[in-house]
């Protein structure tokens, strides 16, 4: 029975073999470890995964597809179908030595999912399909039009790394835009912040308005505060909130707590 993809659920089928197995040696995992495939659609990434020797647990959304997906069930494979933003992940990883998700998610949801899954300590590694205009959102360097709060967001958490991109035409049907598959691995290091919240919401200001200079987007903030780290790095106020590294980023909060 062929099942068309629902453009509600921003749904692309991955063919390409080649790429299927590439996503699926992205990670390396043991038996005691639990793998977390999101969207697993008609199961062309879902058959690399189960032969892996961890536990595998697969959510998706389109209850259309379990006739499809049930063939992969067994004691190490499970299927829910729930949407995975409404999951209890500590409780679910709590029998299990790590966490590593796997995902080809549509724009839409991606922001939301990673902000799911971050604080998830078991968590050790993601990899995701998505969009190659947000992949090199995710991977852009200061100084760069891609580099934004998200990408400083992320870095405090993960090294992130742009693997491949995928062209269109890998997938069924074909999107409008090309792909491209990212590598999220946590972070041994634990950055000396005095307030992680502070810092967020500082990193979130400094870039609220992209073409307005640092002290504008700040203007709340103690600006003097601010001034001495930037002075330090030898850097005027007129600087951007792009032009700033996670470390400064980190640095400022510090001085303004």
């Amino acid at each position: 029975m062929k099942i068309p993809a629902k453009k509600s659920l921003g749904q692309n089928f991955l063919k390409d073999e080649v790429i299927l197995q590439k996503i699926a040696n992205s990670i390396t995992t043991n038996n005691e470890d639990l793998i977390i495939e999101i969207g697993p659609g008609k199961g062309a990434l879902t058959k690399y995964l189960a032969k892996k020797n961890s536990y595998l647990l697969c959510y998706e959304i389109d209850t259309r597809l379990k006739n499809i997906l049930s063939p992969f069930l067994n004691e190490k494979t499970t299927i829910i179908y729930e949407d995975f933003l409404k999951s209890n992940l500590n409780e679910i990883t709590a029998n299990y030595n790590n966490l590593y998700i796997i995902a080809n998610i549509p724009y839409y949801i991606t922001t939301p999912i990673i902000k799911h899954i971050i604080n998830i300590p078991k968590m050790k590694a993601m990899t995701l399909l998505v969009q190659k205009e947000v992949a090199e959102r995710f991977t852009a360097k200061p100084n760069s039009k891609a580099y934004g709060s998200l990408t400083v967001f992320l870095n405090y958490y993960f090294n992130i790394e742009y693997l491949f991109t995928v062209p269109n035409t890998a997938f069924e049907p074909i999107p409008k835009v090309d792909s491209a598959v990212v590598k999220f691995t946590r972070k041994d290091i634990k950055y000396p912040v005095k307030n992680e919240q502070l810092l967020f919401k500082l990193i979130e200001d400094s870039f609220k308005f992209k073409r307005k200079t640092l002290k504008n987007n700040l203007h709340n903030y103690n600006w003097n505060k601010i001034n001495e780290i930037l002075e330090q790095h030898n850097l005027t106020p007129n600087i951007r909130a792009e032009q700033l590294s996670l470390e400064l980023f980190i640095e400022i909060a510090n001085n303004l707590n």
